[in-house]
């Protein structure tokens, strides 16, 4: 039982020390703005977390989130401005990045499936598509909004904490209940643990698994609402651009396996935030941000690390 309580909540008690130790470090970090800045931040990466979590609970990863961001934010402003940028366009626009999301995540799902693909060999492959689609429709330029009303819900808040904190707590409730209390939560953890066993126990693995791409999909389809509504453009080559890192860092930092089997959306949303708090200090310290990914690097190693030495 001890074990499993570190598992669980080894990220919160790293977290709180973290907080502790910045406040220390720092007397902005403390202030109301600044924590709202780190939550705004990492709601875009942390919402993708929490769909990956499932991903890799059942054995498999998702290289290819960040180029699909990119794609997905760049055809929702596509849509947005064909349709006038009013209300009605807003709606259209997150439908048909919803429904991006969905082919998006059903084409890695049905590769890894049906084709008998490795999940890293298919989604760097995805990746490189995504990216290059992305390049292609927009000339490597910027896809950039016309609506006035669309920056309005990525800067918006509302009972002084922004939009995107929201969702992404309230994606993270629903998540937890996917999870802990249906049965596809179950499935998807009994095929990460055993394959072989889930399907003597007429588990639908393909199924489950293609399902939890969608899910995938779906987090990045949000994810790409919200950040292209509060930039108001895409970058054809900078949008999304290592969101796959930091949402694996997230999910490893948090607790999930990488072996699959186990796993926990609170530990995404600790992790997540984890690596917001890491950057802000880097950045209050006036420590150069191309170190920021081997910061990540190391915290990522660190977690299989642990993960191996408690198996």
């Amino acid at each position: 039982m001890k074990k499993l309580n570190y598992e669980r909540y080894g990220s919160l008690f790293i977290l709180i020390l973290l907080f502790i130790i910045s406040s220390i470090a720092s007397p902005y970090f403390l202030q109301l703005q600044n924590i709202l800045n780190i939550l705004r931040q990492v709601s875009y990466t942390g919402i993708i977390a929490l769909g990956m979590t499932f991903v890799i609970i059942g054995g498999g990863i998702d290289l290819s989130v960040g180029s699909m961001t990119a794609l997905v934010g760049g055809i929702i402003i596509l849509v947005l401005n064909h349709f006038g940028g009013g209300i009605g366009a807003i709606i259209i626009s997150i439908l048909f990045g919803l429904l991006l999301g969905i082919i998006g995540g059903t084409i890695n799902g049905l590769l890894i499936t049906k084709g008998r693909i490795a999940p890293f060999i298919v989604t760097l492959g995805t990746m490189a598509i995504f990216r290059s689609l992305t390049l292609y429709i927009i000339s490597a330029g910027e896809f950039r909004s016309k609506s006035e009303i669309f920056p309005s819900i990525g800067m918006g808040s509302f009972l002084f904490i922004p939009i995107p904190i929201w969702i992404f707590i309230g994606l993270a409730i629903v998540f937890h209940i996917i999870l802990n209390n249906t049965r596809y939560g179950r499935y998807i953890c009994a095929i990460g643990s055993n394959e072989k066993v889930a399907q003597y126990a007429a588990i639908n693995v393909d199924r489950v698994r293609v399902i939890s791409y969608i899910i995938v999909g779906i987090s990045v389809a949000i994810s790409s609402f919200l950040l292209s509504s509060r930039l108001n453009s895409i970058s054809s080559s900078n949008a999304g651009l290592n969101f796959e890192l930091d949402a694996i860092s997230a999910v490893v930092i948090g607790g999930t396996s990488m072996a699959g089997g186990s796993g926990y959306i609170s530990g995404a949303v600790f992790g997540a935030i984890l690596l917001g708090i890491i950057n802000n200090m880097l950045n209050m310290l006036g420590v150069s941000p191309y170190l920021q990914g081997t910061v990540k690097g190391l915290l990522i190693i660190g977690a299989v690390l642990l993960q191996r030495g408690k198996r």
